[in-house]
């Protein structure tokens, strides 16, 4: 059997792993579509000013910030907790003692969170669209679209190394908890941006969460990125902080317990 079938056979099999788990893919989905109906009805009728002299509405504003807000949920945050959980219960050490290959393992975790990372798109741009008249076009669409499959790809490869960090399983979902609200605080995910220092916005722009949200914004209003829904400058960030994840990983990932 070549490596594409044995991909896609094991993406199949984490698939029907995480669905039997609804209550954590709707934890996963809830908090960001909840957000999007609060923040965007309490800012519907605001506008914030963006780059370039640009000023856009609240809802607009929210609903691509929220898709990157589960997007990094779905693959990040779970994958490094799912991850350690694995490692330090030995179930990385028996599926690696297989002789099914490591790329096939990893094909596998990137392939359902890009699913789930398209579904939660999905969700919250149709519920955008309904609730808040936030439409995209054919161009936006791919755009988002895009963003999404390099965002998760890119956040894929920082997961397999921040796992890297974090020993115990009790300590993986706090740290990841931590981590994940402070870079998406300073990153304008719940706070506009605007009301940041410049120094914080440079800062924030050098990690992956606000190149992605930057990226995902110009998908839903090309204005932001001077009329061109592709941000491929923000994406190449995102892209590198994937590929700097991966290389590390592959010199540091374990697939045995901690304590081994």
């Amino acid at each position: 059997m070549s490596t594409a079938a044995l991909v896609a056979h094991q993406a199949r099999y984490d698939l029907k792993t995480s669905l039997r788990d609804p209550r954590a893919r709707g934890f996963t989905l809830a908090l960001p579509l909840l957000l999007l109906l609060l923040f965007g009805y309490i800012f519907r009728h605001e506008t914030f000013s963006y780059a370039h002299g640009v000023t856009i509405p609240g809802d607009t504003y929210y609903l691509p910030r929220m898709i990157v807000l589960g997007l990094a949920s779905a693959t990040l945050s779970n994958l490094v907790v799912v991850l350690v959980a694995k490692r330090e219960t030995g179930a990385l050490k028996r599926r690696r003692a297989t002789p099914v290959r490591p790329a096939v393992l990893i094909g596998g975790d990137v392939i359902t969170s890009e699913a789930s990372a398209l579904t939660m798109a999905v969700v919250l741009t149709v519920v955008g669209w309904f609730a808040f008249k936030v439409h995209l076009t054919g161009a936006g669409a791919g755009a988002a679209a895009a963003t999404v499959v390099i965002g998760t790809a890119a956040l894929c490869g920082v997961a397999y190394a921040v796992a890297t960090f974090i020993k115990t399983i009790d300590a993986a979902g706090p740290l990841v908890m931590l981590v994940m609200f402070t870079l998406n605080a300073i990153s304008g995910i719940y706070v506009p941006e605007s009301l940041f220092p410049a120094w914080l916005r440079d800062v924030a722009q050098v990690l992956p969460i606000r190149p992605l949200a930057v990226a995902m914004q110009a998908a839903f209003d090309p204005r932001t990125n001077h009329g061109r829904p592709f941000a491929w400058p923000d994406l190449a960030i995102v892209a590198a902080w994937g590929l700097a994840g991966a290389l590390y990983a592959m010199r540091r990932f374990s697939w045995t317990p901690s304590g081994n």
